[in-house]
């Protein structure tokens, strides 16, 4: 079982016998293929004798939304194991284990969260998770400043940055998050109701500007190691833990990408609430819970990311200068808006949408969400390079909450 090829069931359980950190020699094991993203095959094994589970995530060789015409790299499968790895070792507890990367078949395989529940299903289910803030907060501050220039040998990050060198998966995001959004393009997908909208993003040069310029960011600042595509549904989590999982996308780039992408799936989901509680007060109460913790993540981030500068900066320059800092977690603050705004934008009339807005079934509340989506997020786009406050944002949001 060497040479690459998608596994079958029979065939993962063959391999997960061998993790023996896990199963015993008296395993009897069962496999289910549970795999509903694009981009690989994920099994669910489990014995059936003691209850102990494992997830084998293999990496498909094209993007199954398309199918084998977009054809991707399996190193993406070597890249995702080695980032969780990382964090797991910068987070502890708040990444899954790895228990082994079979890089000839593209297959990782990992500790099994079953007993949680992905974020994105919770929050449309009217979840509240009381640890979320703290805990995502302390795995984005831990990643990004650890694998940075502030808290990493220099030389060390250099090198490490050129195991994260992602050329495929960035092009994912650079065009559909960055371009394809702001042109006619095939990519694009969104339905007839909402075409005066984008024609409307199309159109804006004030907002081109700024996209060029996040684009720019993306596309040449290498300041950590990011996670790559932190949204709710690449986070489990119960009322007591938070699991971030699937970091195919990691490589080196701006800060703000991974925080922007959190803030966008809160607030997307905070449009998705005229649909999915009924109830005025309740969806009122429902979105000033999102959008607090929205602020707490930030919050709890700058805090948490200052205090690693004052006691672990290997920067002479950085941890010396008056000022810098202040001024580098504004330039954060800002791109983590801005960034926001672009993958509100994307998951909108970009490929791939959202559950929380594109399950809804009622087509007048569904198109109400998106055009909201459009108008927070182009509002984000336009304000990140004067904001000052992750106030400003969060009154962004709640000043298009109607309905």
């Amino acid at each position: 079982m060497s040479a690459y090829h998608p596994l079958s069931e029979q065939e993962a359980i063959e391999l997960a016998s061998e993790i023996t950190e896990v199963f015993g020699p008296e395993a009897r094991l069962t496999s289910r293929e549970i795999g509903d993203g694009n981009l690989n095959l994920v099994f669910h094994i489990r014995d059936e004798h003691s209850g102990r589970s494992i997830i084998m995530k293999q990496a498909l060789p094209y993007a199954k939304v398309v199918g084998e015409s977009w054809p991707l790299t399996l190193d993406r499968a070597r890249i995702e194991s080695d980032a969780l790895r990382i964090q797991y070792k910068l987070a502890p507890g708040l990444a899954p284990k790895v228990y082994d990367f079979k890089s000839e078949l593209a297959l990782t395989i990992m500790e099994d969260l079953s007993d949680h529940v992905i974020m994105r299903k919770g929050l449309m289910e009217g979840g509240r998770y009381p640890h979320f803030a703290e805990h995502i907060s302390t795995f984005i501050a831990n990643t990004l400043f650890f694998t940075s220039d502030l808290g990493m040998n220099q030389q060390e990050k250099k090198l490490q940055a050129g195991a994260f060198i992602n050329p495929e998966l960035c092009k994912i995001t650079e065009d559909l998050i960055f371009d394809d959004p702001y042109t006619v393009s095939d990519n694009n997908d969104y339905e007839p109701a909402i075409e005066d909208a984008a024609r409307a993003l199309r159109e804006d040069a004030e907002l081109h500007l700024e996209v060029a310029l996040l684009r720019e960011k993306f596309l040449t600042q290498g300041q950590a190691l990011l996670h790559g595509d932190l949204h709710t549904g690449s986070i489990f989590v119960t009322p007591e833990s938070t699991k971030v999982i699937d970091p195919e996308f990691a490589y080196y780039g701006p800060m703000g990408f991974d925080i922007g992408a959190l803030f966008a799936n809160l607030l997307m989901n905070y449009c998705g609430q005229a649909y999915w509680i009924k109830e005025d007060d309740a969806r009122s109460e429902y979105r000033s819970y999102l959008l607090s913790t929205m602020r707490d993540v930030w919050n709890l981030f700058e805090a948490k990311f200052r205090t690693h500068w004052d006691s672990s900066c290997v920067d002479r320059m950085a941890a010396s200068t008056p000022g810098y800092q202040d001024h580098y977690m504004r330039r954060l603050l800002q791109d983590s808006i801005g960034y926001a705004g672009c993958k509100m934008v994307r998951r909108i009339v970009g490929l791939s949408h959202v559950a929380d807005i594109n399950s809804i079934s009622d087509s007048a509340i569904r198109e109400q969400a998106q055009r909201q989506a459009l108008a927070i997020g182009t509002a984000l786009i336009k304000l990140n390079r004067t904001a000052s406050s992750i106030e400003q944002a969060v009154d962004i949001a709640a000043g298009t909450s109607a309905g």
